[in-house]
């Protein structure tokens, strides 16, 4: 821009628009094209999903985005000032759409209190080396990953959670177009396309998020890769369902109906987590004693429970489901803890197991019902 442009034009609409037009209009015309073309895409990125991903991106990157005028402001700062924490905030915004969709699955590792070896570069090494064998192409087609840090803000609580994500690229193949070459004439011109694998580390919550083209198979065949280099102390995970949870059913004593073919001798309510308008949380877990937590909290605090006065919301529960003993076998119980806004951890063990809790949550209406699967149309 030239020195002498006004920034503050009078009109700052039509007038405006006009002065900047007239100074693009004076570039030469292949750089006309160019820097339209970016700000087409930059256009392109211009919504509430990108601003919520620069948010999760650019804190821990150091950015600070107060005092940025909305969206197109924090987009430009980027494209000019960080453009890899730009090309990360437009993937980061991918992988959110794609959340629950179709090439999205959420895996579940027991909570065994091992920790992850997520900063160890030799395990991300060796996982991005499994990752990319598992897509299964040619030795010569280039490769890349990056890995960062993002922060997920819970919608409710406003807590915190830092999260590691992994983007892998790998060169696709290759595609052709027709274009006007240097001769003037067209061309056909080969590109290579390139091929993202998405991976999102909750080690809070022991989840991991492999978005990834390709069918259940192979995301499953990510989430071994996985366990094998980061958590090979602990059991492997199972895949987990990203369902909205409704957690207002509990906020009366539920009849947790079982049928017969069910296997369920009981079901209960073992814990309960409260969050306040006011900011404050609390926790309240059954101790036994034949006393439901229902019946604890009303006589405990009566009106003033957080189940019955104003400005509370669960936001976390813990159910136990005492399986009977049948076919030579003890009693055993299970343990689902469900999680605001869509957190619902099921148990680690067999997949009848798995299926069964499932069942019973959408019974009792404590999950949603699954959404139906739809392609994402990725804008170009």
């Amino acid at each position: 821009m030239p020195t002498d442009f006004d920034w503050n034009s009078a009109g700052r609409g039509t007038a405006f628009v006009s002065d900047l037009n007239a100074v693009i209009d004076d570039l030469p015309e292949r750089q006309q094209d160019r820097l339209k073309a970016e700000l087409d895409h930059l256009a392109s990125l211009t919504n509430d999903a990108v601003m919520v991903s620069a948010e999760q991106v650019c804190p821990i990157m150091g950015i600070d985005l107060e005092g940025f005028e909305g969206v197109q402001d924090v987009l430009l700062m980027l494209a000019l000032d960080h453009p890899q924490v730009f090309e990360r905030v437009a993937v980061q915004a991918s992988l959110n759409r794609r959340t629950g969709g179709k090439n999205w699955s959420a895996f579940q590792f027991d909570d065994d209190g091992k920790a992850w070896a997520l900063d160890d570069e030799a395990a991300c090494a060796a996982f991005v080396a499994d990752a990319i064998a598992i897509l299964n192409l040619p030795a010569h087609r280039k490769r890349e990953a990056d890995w960062y840090r993002a922060v997920r803000v819970h919608p409710i609580t406003g807590e915190e959670t830092e999260i590691v994500q992994a983007t892998i690229y790998v060169e696709d193949r290759a595609a052709s177009e027709l274009t006007f070459g240097a001769s003037e004439g067209l061309e056909r011109q080969v590109f290579q396309r390139v091929l993202e694998v998405g991976i999102a580390c909750n080690p809070a919550e022991r989840i991991v998020e492999i978005c990834a083209a390709g069918g259940k198979k192979v995301r499953d065949e990510y989430a071994q890769a996985f366990s094998k280099h980061f958590a090979p102390g602990s059991d492997p995970p199972v895949e987990a369902p990203r369902r909205e949870v409704l957690l207002n059913t509990l906020r009366s004593h539920p009849a947790f109906q079982v049928e017969p073919a069910d296997g369920v001798e009981r079901a209960e309510v073992s814990s309960l987590d409260f969050f306040s308008t006011g900011g404050g949380f609390a926790r309240f877990e059954k101790s036994g004693g034949g006393e439901t937590i229902y019946q604890f909290l009303d006589r405990r605090f009566g009106q003033v429970s957080p189940l019955k006065s104003g400005g509370w919301q669960i936001v976390s529960a813990t159910l136990r489901v005492v399986m009977a003993a049948q076919d030579g076998k003890r009693r055993r119980t299970l343990t689902v803890t469900l999680r605001s806004p869509n957190t619902t951890t099921i148990p680690n063990k067999t997949e009848a197991d798995r299926q069964l809790v499932l069942n019973l949550l959408e019974r009792w209406n404590l999950i949603a019902p699954p959404a139906p699967e739809i392609d994402v149309i990725e804008d170009d």
